[in-house]
């Protein structure tokens, strides 16, 4: 098994959060509900790179901020409808989940 980082990002409802990340090209994998009426827990995939999406009001704190190294990020910007900034080490934007989440999107300089 490979070791790696999953980021956990609160979220109140977890299915419009899934929507929303569907436009970055995310795909659910799996969910979990101790029982009905219970929050939602759910891994979310873009090819190696996953997220965990809470529901669970201690999981994490609204408004985190993760970064994502694209291939692509004017694609990204162009769906979202958001300017591109060039950095001295990538061409990032910076997008915001529904329920606050922050993403910066970049891809790395060459």
């Amino acid at each position: 098994m490979d070791e790696d980082v999953i980021p956990i990002l609160r979220v109140e409802d977890a299915a419009r959060a899934v929507a929303w990340y569907r436009r970055l090209g995310f795909t659910p994998r799996w969910e979990h509900r101790f029982e009905p009426g219970f929050p939602l827990f759910v891994e979310i995939a873009r090819g190696r790179v996953r997220l965990f999406l809470s529901e669970h009001e201690g999981d994490a704190v609204p408004g985190t901020l993760v970064y994502l190294r694209v291939r692509d990020v004017d694609a990204i910007a162009e769906a979202f409808g958001v300017p591109v900034e060039d950095a001295p080490w990538a061409r990032e934007t910076e997008l915001r989940d529904p329920d606050g989440n922050r993403l910066r999107v970049g891809t790395p300089a060459e």
